[in-house]
């Protein structure tokens, strides 16, 4: 999921108490417990936390009236990561090790199999050593 957000507005105080199996969550002295399916807490030292909290379906919480950084979960487009990572690949390196794959085939499209495989294996972090010292 990738997070957007506004403009920082006004911190808020922010409990989060927790026997180990349920968590109670208050803003500001309001208790959402019971309208909160999870949340996430983010902090980087020195500065103030974020608090992303994910409403249980169908539940709202008719009882907040303030000011707070609103922060959203959307749908993660994978098109940037993606254009990085292929931007990062040498054409000479990807060529040699999709040649050099074992499961590499002689049928149709099998060298354009070959080189999706190396991709995907490599954005798995995958790296044969082999490979990349020969």
């Amino acid at each position: 999921m990738e997070i957007t957000d506004t403009p920082p507005a006004d911190i808020q105080q922010v409990r989060v108490t927790t026997d180990g199996s349920k968590a109670s969550i208050s803003v500001d002295g309001t208790d959402y417990s019971r309208v909160v399916s999870g949340y996430t807490i983010h902090q980087q030292a020195g500065k103030p936390a974020d608090l992303v909290i994910q409403f249980a379906q169908g539940r709202t919480s008719p009882d907040f009236d303030g000011h707070a950084r609103v922060t959203v979960g959307v749908p993660y487009e994978p098109g940037p990561a993606a254009a990085r990572f292929l931007s990062a690949i040498d054409a000479g390196l990807l060529e040699k090790a999709a040649l050099a794959r074992p499961d590499m085939d002689g049928g149709p499209h099998g060298f354009m199999k070959a080189v999706l495989a190396q991709l995907q294996q490599w954005a798995r972090g995958e790296f044969d050593q082999a490979q990349e010292t020969s």
